[in-house]
C-alpha cells in the first residue's frame, strides 16, 4: 500500500477535525461580542461575554455630566451665591474650592491654567458635589458654611486648596489644627 494514500480512518479523523474547526469558526461568528476561550483544565470551549463585562462597568454619560455640571452644580451656585462685582472675590474663592475637588486636587497654576477640565470629571465626583451644594441650599445658604464644606471635602480626599499668596496661611494652619 502506498504511504501517500491515507486510510479511511485517517480520512475520517481529518474530516472530523475540519468539521470541528468550521464549528468553532461558525460559533465565533454567531457570538459577536463574545470571546471563545479554551479551558486548559478540561479542554472545553467557553464563551466569555465581553459585552456583558463592559455593560457591568460604570461609564460616564457625557450628556448626563453636562446636565449635572451646568443645570445642577453651576446653576445652584449662580442662583444662591451673592451677585455683583463687590462679591466677585468671595464667589471666586468658593468656585476654586469646588474646582479643586472636581479636578481631583489640581489647583490653578500661577500662569492661570489648571491643566484639567472639571466638566469632564468623574460622574461620582459631580454627584457628590451636587449633593453637597443642594444640602447647603436646603440647610444654611451661608457662604462661609459652603466654603467650609468644600474645604472639608477637599481635606477628606487629601486634595489641598488654592493658595494665591501667603495671606491665607494662618487660615489653613488654623483649619488643620482640628
Amino acid at each position: 500500500m502506498d504511504k501517500k494514500k491515507k486510510s479511511a480512518k485517517d480520512l475520517e479523523l481529518e474530516k472530523q477535525k475540519k468539521i470541528e474547526q468550521l464549528e468553532i469558526l461558525q460559533k465565533a461568528k454567531e457570538n459577536q461580542g463574545k470571546q471563545l476561550s479554551i479551558d486548559i483544565e478540561d479542554g472545553q470551549l467557553k464563551e466569555i461575554d465581553e459585552l456583558k463585562k463592559l455593560i457591568d462597568q460604570k461609564f460616564d454619560n457625557p450628556e448626563e455630566k453636562h446636565s449635572l455640571f451646568y443645570n445642577g452644580i453651576q446653576n445652584l451656585l449662580l442662583k444662591y451665591l451673592p451677585r455683583g462685582k463687590e462679591f466677585a472675590e468671595q464667589r471666586n474663592i468658593i468656585h476654586e474650592e469646588k474646582l479643586i475637588f472636581l479636578n481631583r486636587g489640581v489647583a490653578l497654576k500661577p500662569d492661570g491654567t489648571r491643566g484639567s477640565d472639571s466638566r469632564m470629571t468623574y460622574a461620582e465626583d459631580m454627584n457628590e458635589m451636587a449633593k453637597l451644594i443642594s444640602d447647603w441650599v436646603l440647610t444654611s445658604q451661608d457662604y462661609v458654611d459652603l466654603y467650609l464644606r468644600l474645604y472639608q471635602l477637599n481635606e477628606k480626599y487629601g486634595y489641598g486648596h488654592q493658595i494665591n499668596d501667603d495671606s491665607s496661611n494662618p487660615f489653613f494652619n488654623r483649619m488643620n489644627e482640628k
